[in-house]
């Protein structure tokens, strides 16, 4: 019996090793046939590209003809992967240090088409008035229809001063419209901190070099100038409007609030490529509520943010939903001081879901109301209460600490009602954190 066996496996071997052999010869010739056809096709491209040297109208730069060629293989790819000339290279490299002219958009391709990611805080194109979703048809008359989104971008750079007519097509609007707009020099500010109430907003605007130190030290300047931390009832992160940026800055802000667990994870072509970045013990904030606001505008490291601090439940997240660019890109220097950005992972939230073309879904749905300009929508009556009528009894059960207490706490109301004129979402979020913090003391 045990001869059988060793006979049989022996017999199992040799017919398993006699199927890998004729296996092989099929495979062998396929992949041999697939690398015959590149070079077939390699050759087509070398042949193209001598007829147009020689034939076409006009004499044309090599080099240009190559970097064409190179970008249009990438932007085959998706929306975000494209060559980087060496000036465009330098570009990018100085936008993640916080300087740049331009405009202050954020904009990626939908469809041919140039379609506004977000405006950028405190930018000529926020002050114009561009809102994320925007489309962008023609720059100073010329349809921007056809072109790639790096030759969009050059129509719509030029000396900081100039101005810049653009034409737009936003949903809601019955026709196009021209907004113009003078350049200028972009300086960003990653992070903003101030105090509403007892409330710590922190308005992050993009994910650059910056970001992380920006909203520590104002966060911390915020505590101080409150007096304690226990002064102060939760943050707002304000996330609306920011298009993304640095990995790594999304990491350390989602780090800030949470003492441990995964933050998020990329996964590429290799599962062994695949990475996972979690949080280090520390809370900026001790546990204090979160609320984080996003809409359309919010992209990419927003997104992640978001997201970790949503899944961690440790945040509520408010607004609308965002973007959904769950990819994230690799630049990869190339010869001649340009660059390659490739799209090389999808990042996924702690839970496992990836954002990619769904984003973030808020757990309370607030939506930002156009602001009205009729003075009769923005003025409401005012109606005229007891206190208003001529010799009116006085109020003789409460004393005059508990009048002042009285008064005050209705001038804050007031207050919040008029951030809610001026930003309806953010004065949203405040009155979550004011209603967490009332259900706390009541404990």
């Amino acid at each position: 019996m045990i001869k059988k066996i060793i006979l049989a496996t022996g017999f199992g071997c040799l017919v398993g090793l006699g199927t890998a052999t004729q296996m092989a010869g099929p495979l062998l010739a396929q992949e041999k046939a697939n690398q015959d056809n590149v070079y077939q096709q390699l050759d087509l491209f070398g042949n193209i590209f001598d007829r147009i040297r020689a034939e076409y109208v006009e004499e044309v730069d090599a080099s240009d003809l190559i970097e064409a060629a190179i970008n249009g293989m990438l932007t085959s790819l998706d929306p975000h992967s494209s060559y980087l000339s060496p000036e465009d290279a330098a570009d990018m490299r100085t936008q993640t240090r916080g300087e740049f002219g331009g405009l202050g958009i954020e904009v990626t391709q939908e469809e041919g088409f140039v379609k506004v990611v977000s405006p950028i805080d405190d930018t000529p194109a926020d002050a114009a008035g561009i809102e994320a979703g925007d489309f962008i048809t023609h720059v100073d008359g010329e349809s921007m229809l056809g072109l790639t989104l790096d030759e969009a971008v050059d129509r719509m750079r030029g000396p900081v001063g100039s101005e810049i007519i653009i034409t737009i097509v936003r949903e809601g609007e019955p026709e196009p419209f021209d907004v113009s707009i003078i350049r200028d020099t972009i300086k960003l500010t990653a992070a903003r901190a101030r105090t509403e109430g007892e409330t710590v907003v922190l308005r992050v605007t993009t994910f650059n070099d910056n970001t992380y130190d920006n909203m520590a030290d104002g966060l911390a300047e915020q505590i101080d100038a409150a007096g304690g931390i226990d002064n102060i009832n939760g943050v707002v992160l304000d996330l609306r409007n920011n298009p993304g940026g640095l990995l790594n800055q999304a990491i350390a802000v989602s780090d800030a609030f949470l003492d441990k667990g995964e933050i998020v994870s990329t996964r590429g072509r290799d599962p062994n490529d695949g990475e996972r970045f979690n949080a280090n013990p520390g809370d900026l904030i001790d546990g204090k509520p979160i609320v984080v606001l996003i809409n359309g505008g919010s992209a990419s490291a927003s997104e992640i943010v978001a997201g970790a601090l949503q899944d961690h439940r440790r945040a509520i997240v408010v607004g609308t939903k965002s973007f959904g660019k769950g990819s994230v890109q690799t630049v990869m220097p190339l010869r001649g001081s340009g660059a390659m950005r490739l799209t090389t992972a999808r990042y996924y939230t702690p839970s496992g879901r990836s954002i990619q073309n769904l984003g973030v879904s808020p757990d309370i749905i607030v939506k930002q109301p156009r602001r009205s300009t009729d003075p009769e929508d923005q003025d409401e009556f005012r109606t005229r209460s007891e206190a208003d009528l001529r010799g009116s009894l006085s109020n003789d059960s409460l004393s005059e600490e508990e009048i002042r207490q009285i008064e005050e706490d209705r001038a804050k109301a007031e207050e919040s009602a008029k951030l809610r004129d001026e930003d309806y979402q953010l004065a949203y979020a405040i009155d979550i954190l004011k209603g967490l913090s009332a259900i706390e003391m009541a404990k």
